[in-house]
């Protein structure tokens, strides 16, 4: 069976303990059938942090199902899909190998990767583990957002179908390396066009600095 939606998971904003603001709505729960998906994401999904979360960049996050595995496998307990906070758990597709503009087509949506988790103290507190925001750096298993190039529908067991990949290289992973813990990589993330674009300003920053 090729690459598939194994969860949809949406999340209300509520109450926490952690974080500046004291509210978020990190924690996704699984929904069962069709959901609309508009350019701000899913329906029934709400962002406490929208300074720092959601927007056309962030509209939908999407973490590998084999990755939350190996999590599990780390942490010795099971991680639930949308217990790091992604809307689309996924099966059978590598994420951190996405490049950044391949496109998705899932149910009638078509999706752009175009970003990576840059992981926060709210999603250190959510996660409640020693050392959390350097263990998933080092890690290097960010999980992709994608922006919504075609609203559309999407449920559970959805395929994922890889309809473009742009030549230029510019992976998930090398994205995530460049934003955290290798900066020298920062100009490679000005090959991708889709890049979304605090991480751009990012990069065209950082070649600036160097001239």
């Amino acid at each position: 069976m090729g690459a598939y939606v194994e969860s949809v998971n949406t999340g209300r904003v509520r109450e926490v303990p952690w974080g500046s603001l004291g509210r978020s709505a990190i924690d996704k729960r699984p929904v069962e059938g069709s959901l609309s998906v508009g350019s701000y994401g899913l329906d029934g999904d709400e962002i406490g942090d929208l300074e720092h979360h959601g927007g056309l960049d962030q509209a939908v996050y999407a973490y590998a199902a084999e990755d939350l595995a190996a999590w599990s496998d780390e942490l010795g307990r099971e991680v639930m899909p949308g217990q790091f906070g992604e809307n689309l758990t996924t099966r059978g597709l590598d994420v951190t190998g996405a490049v950044v503009g391949e496109r998705w087509r899932i149910g009638t949506a078509l999706l752009e990767v175009c970003a990576v988790r840059i992981p926060c103290r709210v999603f250190a507190g959510f996660v409640d583990e020693q050392r959390w925001l350097k263990r998933f750096t080092e890690r290097g298993v960010p999980g992709a957002y994608l922006r919504v190039v075609a609203p559309g529908a999407l449920c559970v067991g959805d395929a994922v179908e890889v309809v473009d990949v742009p030549v230029h290289g510019v992976t998930i992973g090398l994205t995530f390396r460049a934003l955290t813990t290798d900066r020298a990589l920062l100009p490679r993330l000005l090959d991708a066009p889709a890049l979304a674009s605090k991480a751009r300003t990012k990069a065209e920053r950082y070649v600036a600095a160097q001239v």
